[in-house]
């Protein structure tokens, strides 16, 4: 109706006054009953431009054996000096381009994926995490104490630990061989998992855990996740409400890290582990303490057993494993972890 209206008054007063007295906007008139856009024209050859064989040509020089990894700009200039001219580098570049071949012309040296560790502890002393973390001394962003930490993933028992005012890799190394005779870790029995530190991924570290024999494995590049019991552990230490800011010495800090890690060991209730000690249950008395737990709760469900609405109260099951990246199908043969009794 609008359409037929400003047609009408468009003769006699005019497309503005038209639209005007129909109450739409002259824009929105002129865009209804716009026509059709001119279709585009070819463009014009540039005269300048090379025939379709000088730029097959081109093309075959840049992709030939002897220039395929060098850029178009060193192509030109070595062609240059062997008095060769074909075309600008800008051609050379547009030539390129329209065969979707600007791209890094060298050959990338390829690396095989790294695997992803999957491993499992069902016992203790049947795999080890270790890591080193920085603990800031008495000088700001200058001076920090290296605290080495080997933790049983199973049982969440710090096996040992050393603080040190480097890394070293003999440090590590030290430490690691205490460590595994002191815990009396038979050989072909015992991972250990690290991240790939200069300390950790060492030749003296790796032949001493080939000479004990230990299997050694490694986290991915750039992946925190992958070494998560270390991890967790150090946040707990650095989360506790007498962790300082900074340690006035070396005696300050080792004397902070033996308080801790008695805490940790043998006073610590650990979510991960049924709420018991590391030292409990590295050492086999996590069962002894749950019964007791069990005969008190049952004790007091026979008192009250009206308080106890949903069911008979229990403790926390001690998990009966322990992962690092659990794979989604454990049936799968394909994706068995790397245990540590068959390295």
């Amino acid at each position: 109706m609008i359409d037929e209206a400003i047609t009408e008054l468009e003769p006699l007063i005019g497309t503005r006054k038209a639209c005007e007295a129909t109450g739409r906007p002259q824009a929105s008139h002129y865009r209804r009953h716009r026509q059709s856009p001119l279709p585009a024209r070819p463009p014009k050859p540039q005269p300048r431009a090379l025939t379709r064989s000088e730029r097959d040509e081109v093309r075959a020089v840049l992709n030939s054996p002897e220039h395929v990894d060098k850029a178009p700009a060193a192509v030109y200039h070595e062609l240059l000096d062997a008095g060769i001219y074909l075309a600008s580098i800008s051609t050379m570049y547009r030539i390129l381009r329209e065969h979707d071949e600007v791209h890094e012309r060298r050959r990338q040296a390829t690396h095989p994926a790294r695997v992803k560790p999957e491993l499992v502890a069902t016992r203790p002393n049947m795999c080890w995490s270790w890591d080193i973390t920085k603990l800031r001394g008495p000088a700001n962003w200058t001076y920090y104490y290296y605290l080495y930490v080997i933790i049983d993933i199973y049982s969440r028992y710090v096996v040992g630990w050393l603080l040190a005012e480097c890394e070293s890799a003999a440090l590590a190394e030290q430490l690691l061989a205490d460590s595994i005779t002191k815990q009396n870790a038979e050989p072909d029995t015992l991972t250990i998992h690290a991240d790939n530190g200069s300390s950790m991924a060492s030749k003296p570290v790796a032949f001493l855990l080939a000479d004990l024999g230990v299997t050694k494995t490694h986290s991915r590049p750039h992946v925190s996740n992958d070494n998560p019991y270390s991890e967790a552990q150090f946040k707990t230490m650095k989360y506790r409400p007498d962790f300082p800011e900074q340690f006035g010495s070396m005696a300050d800090a080792r004397s902070f890290c033996q308080r801790f890690f008695t805490w940790y060991n043998a006073e610590h209730y650990h979510s991960g582990i049924g709420w018991h000690h590391p030292i409990d249950v590295h050492y086999g008395h996590a069962d002894t303490i749950r019964t007791g737990r069990a005969e008190v709760l049952t004790a007091a469900y026979t008192r009250n057993p009206e308080r106890f609405v949903r069911k008979h109260p229990e403790p926390p099951v001690l998990p009966t494993s322990a992962w690092i990246n659990k794979p989604s199908d454990p049936d799968d043969k394909e994706h068995q972890p790397v245990d540590s009794m068959n390295p």
